[in-house]
């Protein structure tokens, strides 16, 4: 019962707001043009999705965090006013979080700290934080909501359901990308719920940085680090995005402070390999000296070599205006469907390249009108935006606001190229492969071309060439023959249908099978006649791209 209600709730609340994106792509859902919506009622709509995400609790506002930087799922200005959505929830009641404590650590706060305050520090979607004394250190204990497991499980089983619905009627590519930003989400909820993963990610991060000054992370006490329970050091500071007084007066330095904060996400991403994945200035704090502590530490990302060396090249062969190798790129990164011919995203990738080139003029401006054309290729044409890019982008998009939030005037390339300058080294080592590993993949690519040279040779001197078609080609061609077979033969038996039904009435004199007969006919007819192709597919197979993977143990 519980299933069935929470599932009316959501539906009532998103069902509107799906209904109007689509019919934004066609007036009439199935059939017709887009419609032209002036940029007012999409402020507004978007205004009333942030509430509405909002209301729907803590499943819906974690993954509109995600959908903050995923371009190929929302245009402008939902983007912006999805970001906006704060994770700030109204705190649980310290009794519930007293009996998580003694359940996880079979003693009560009084027996595990010599303080432990009732007031929250800060009271999330997924979970709360108090302050709290061990021995000699100030702690700061994070405790998982009671009951938000539960909640978030059958939020995203309700969901999937939903969107293989929506894979059915609408299989267009916003919808595969909601579905994998789902998918992408489901997985990344799970590591977050668990806290003994994000001890883990905290010490790694300090290994990490430990020869770095200025960037740290808060210590965990190992002792009280369970499934729902996590206790680090507390650590002081100020939000990085409150930090007016202290430019003011010159204690510190905003150009040093985006200087290392650019320089600790391209470590990450390009060179560590690990990124932290939830950045907004409330997980970034900067003490007095200028040291920068980054917390929470439940959204992870690991970069393997592999990416982080595709991105490079894609980002190289953009700058060199190489559209092949560009395009190259992006299908070994996953950003274009499989089903996309190559000629098709020829036109995207041009698209990235022009507004990238208009973009050298280095003003704020310029960068501004570059991101939303950029933003806006994402949407139009079917590209997927990589896990690892996604993150990336939003770490892009926080860094970007903190500057401009202090400067009006800041330039977030220029603050880019010294730090790119300084760590050419370390990126070049970091994303290139070995180069025996290099000098092997060369080798074995110049063998396959000479082999497969010989043997073109061989079997046109034999007059064995053939042309065959690709797969993919031969498997569309069969869907286009099935299709029409199937809409030949609901038209053939709404006509018979029509002819009995008139048979009968001759017989009988039965107006009434007279008029449902020929009413059949011509409902038939008129579904034949307009009914949208994926309809009459076969919906097992959305079905079975849309089977949830079980979660991790």
């Amino acid at each position: 019962m519980r299933r069935l209600g929470r599932g009316l709730t959501i539906v009532r609340r998103l069902l509107p707001f799906a209904v109007a994106f689509l019919r934004d792509r066609r007036r009439w859902l199935f059939v017709g043009r887009a419609r032209a919506v002036p940029p007012e009622a999409h402020a507004r709509r978007a205004q009333r999705l942030v509430a509405t995400i909002a209301a729907l609790g803590p499943t819906f506002i974690k993954l509109a965090q995600v959908l903050s930087a995923r371009a190929d799922v929302l245009p402008e200005p939902y983007l912006s006013a999805v970001g906006t959505l704060q994770d700030r929830v109204p705190p649980v009641p310290v009794e519930e979080i007293e009996a998580v404590l003694r359940a996880e650590l079979d003693r009560p706060p009084a027996e595990l700290f010599d303080r432990f305050d009732r007031e929250p520090l800060a009271a999330a979607s997924l979970g709360q934080v108090h302050r709290a004394r061990c021995g000699e250190r100030e702690v700061a204990v994070k405790v998982i909501r009671p009951g938000v497991e539960a909640l978030v499980q059958l939020d995203l089983d309700i969901s999937f359901r939903i969107l293989w619905v929506l894979n059915v009627l609408f299989p267009n590519h916003h919808v595969r990308a909601l579905t994998t930003v789902f998918r992408e989400f489901e997985r990344r909820i799970q590591e977050e719920l668990d806290l003994r993963r994000e001890a883990a990610s905290t010490e790694r991060f300090r290994r990490a940085f430990s020869a770095e000054r200025g960037v740290t992370a808060p210590a965990v006490v190992e002792e009280f680090t369970r499934r729902s329970v996590l206790v680090t050091e507390y650590v002081h500071g100020t939000k990085v995005d409150r930090l007016h007084e202290q430019f003011a007066s010159g204690r510190l330095s905003l150009a040093a402070l985006m200087d290392r904060l650019i320089e600790t996400y391209v470590r990450m991403m390009l060179v560590d390999g690990t990124l932290h994945a939830d950045p907004h200035p409330g997980n970034l704090l900067v003490q007095d000296d200028g040291t920068i502590v980054f917390l929470d530490f439940g959204m992870v990302l690991s970069v393997e070599r592999s990416t982080r060396d595709r991105v490079f090249r894609v980002a190289l062969a953009a700058a060199r205006e190489d559209l092949d190798a560009m395009i190259n790129g992006m299908y070994e990164l996953g950003m274009i469907d499989p089903e996309v011919s190559r000629p098709e995203i020829r036109e995207a990738a041009r698209r990235i390249m022009a507004v990238a080139e208009r973009a050298r003029e280095l003003s704020p401006q310029r960068i501004h009108e570059m991101v939303e054309g950029i933003l806006e290729t994402f949407y139009t044409f079917p590209l997927h935006l990589p896990e690892e890019l996604v993150y990336f982008f939003r770490a892009t998009a926080l860094l970007e606001g903190i500057g401009i939030g202090y400067d009006p005037k800041f330039n977030g390339l220029e603050a880019v190229k010294p730090v790119v300058a300084r760590m050419r080294g370390e990126l070049l080592q970091a994303t290139a492969r070995p180069p025996a590993e290099m000098a092997r993949d060369l080798a074995g690519q110049a063998e396959a071309a000479v082999r497969a040279l010989y043997e073109l040779v061989l079997r046109a001197e034999r007059e064995e060439l053939r042309v065959r078609l690709h797969p993919r080609d031969a498997m569309q061609q069969e869907r286009f023959l099935a299709l029409m077979v199937r809409r030949l033969l609901l038209g053939g038996f709404s006509a018979v249908l029509a002819v009995v039904s008139t048979l009968v009435f001759v017989r009988t004199g039965s107006w009434l099978v007279l008029a449902l007969g020929n009413a059949a006919s011509v409902f038939m007819f008129l579904l034949v006649l307009i009914v949208p192709k994926q309809l009459l597919e076969n919906p097992l197979r959305h079905a079975r791209s849309l089977r949830r993977r079980p979660p991790p143990a």
